[in-house]
């Protein structure tokens, strides 16, 4: 660990318990109609039942005493035009002295604890496994992160951060695992620090933006081949009605992040329904309990920049809905693997994880969704070793860390 890399502890103040407290006793509930269910958004009765439980029976200090029990740290990066920045970050160190460094990056609504299921699998010591060393940020604007204050923070930006936070630790070669942003931010990483840095990387939502006839004849010539293929067929139905069911958020986000940030930072309510329903919505039957969902969204509630800070994410990696996510990048030769899972809103084809790199690992699960490292952490934490392990595609990537 560098010298200058502080250990943290959340440890929120009582009185900021006290107002969300306040809050929720005074919140006031739209109407709703007859049979409504999951039609028109989160069941009002859903938002009653989450609203009572997080202001009678949530025991934020239980919560932050588990929290606590990760190893945490801040320090300061240096962002070229941006000044300096605040991050956040778990760091879990393995026993092996060989451990493959991993950077492993969350997206929204996610946060840093994404990665809490995997520590225990990915940092175990055995002879039949490879180890990791895994370093978990809370991306800038996020958990306990500090956000940037001036506009145009971007890909390449987030890039920097989250190279400049290995290189700080030591870790000058290392993998990376993400989805959501955390796979988009991958690309980015990839076009800018691949081979010299990031030697691999997993993704558990690989996709990229759509082929052309230009950029990539053989995967567009495939789409002609739907109406004789039924599973490519029904991927492409998913992906033309993500943007009518889920995609409101996106708009928003990426159009007017600060009107609805209002909403989000004075009402616990508002931001509860506007997080739950993703949770509820992009997973595979996930069991979320009332105590879990709610220890996730207070990490929004009590963030320190606030949940509009993750809001305008959306606008500045699109210049404000004007061009897609991964502006700036192409292909890159760095060896990539791809975890497809069932559930995954965004499901694309899978060949369409060869526009984003060198493809050496592909795995197909069962079961499934968004949020791979908390509902399968077993099975994705099994990709990591199939990849980085003995006889695995990315065996040894990284210099004298093989991970045994």
């Amino acid at each position: 660990m560098s010298s200058w890399a502080k250990p943290f502890t959340v440890d929120v103040p009582d009185a900021n318990i006290e107002l969300l407290r306040k809050k929720l006793e005074l919140a006031t509930f739209p109407d709703e109609l007859e049979n409504a269910g999951w039609d028109y958004g989160i069941p009002l009765e859903d938002v009653k039942r989450l609203t009572a439980h997080w202001k009678d029976a949530f025991d934020w200090r239980k919560a932050e005493k588990a929290i606590n029990e990760i190893p945490q740290f801040t320090t300061d990066i240096d962002v070229d035009g941006f000044g300096s920045l605040n991050i956040h970050f778990v760091h879990q160190k393995s026993k092996v002295e060989n451990a493959i460094p991993l950077l492993f990056v969350h997206g929204w609504p996610g946060h840093f604890l994404e990665v809490r299921k995997l520590l225990p699998l990915l940092t175990s010591d055995s002879p039949d496994h490879p180890s990791f060393h895994v370093v978990s940020p809370s991306l800038p604007g996020y958990g306990f992160s500090e956000a940037p204050t001036k506009p145009g923070f971007a890909g390449y930006q987030y890039a920097e951060v989250l190279n400049k936070l290995m290189l700080s630790l030591g870790y000058n070669e290392y993998v990376y695992q993400g989805g959501d942003w955390g796979h988009i931010l991958g690309v980015y990483v990839a076009n800018r620090y691949g081979h010299k840095h990031l030697k691999a990387w997993l993704s558990n939502m690989p996709g990229y933006r759509p082929p052309t006839l230009f950029t990539h004849p053989l995967i567009f010539l495939e789409m002609l081949t739907m109406p004789f293929n039924r599973s490519l067929a029904d991927v492409f139905t998913a992906i033309k009605q993500f943007p009518n069911k889920h995609g409101g958020f996106v708009f928003l986000q990426a159009t007017v992040p600060q009107t609805i940030g209002y909403s989000l930072t004075d009402s616990p309510v508002g931001l509860l329904a506007w997080i739950y329903e993703k949770l509820h919505e992009v997973v595979d039957n996930y069991p979320w309990t009332d105590d879990e969902v709610l220890g996730w969204i207070s990490i929004y509630w009590f963030s320190r920049a606030g949940p509009t800070a993750t809001a305008r994410m959306y606008y500045e990696m699109t210049g404000g809905h004007k061009h897609d996510v991964f502006e700036g990048t192409k292909w890159t030769s760095v060896p990539f693997g791809a975890s497809h899972f069932p559930r995954e809103p965004p499901r694309v084809p899978k060949s369409w994880a060869h526009m984003v790199g060198k493809v050496v690992f592909e795995s197909e699960h069962d079961a499934g969704g968004h949020f791979a490292a908390v509902e399968q952490p077993d099975k994705l934490a099994g990709d990591l070793r199939k990849m980085f392990g003995k006889g695995g595609p990315a065996y040894g990537v990284v210099s004298g860390k093989d991970g045994y």
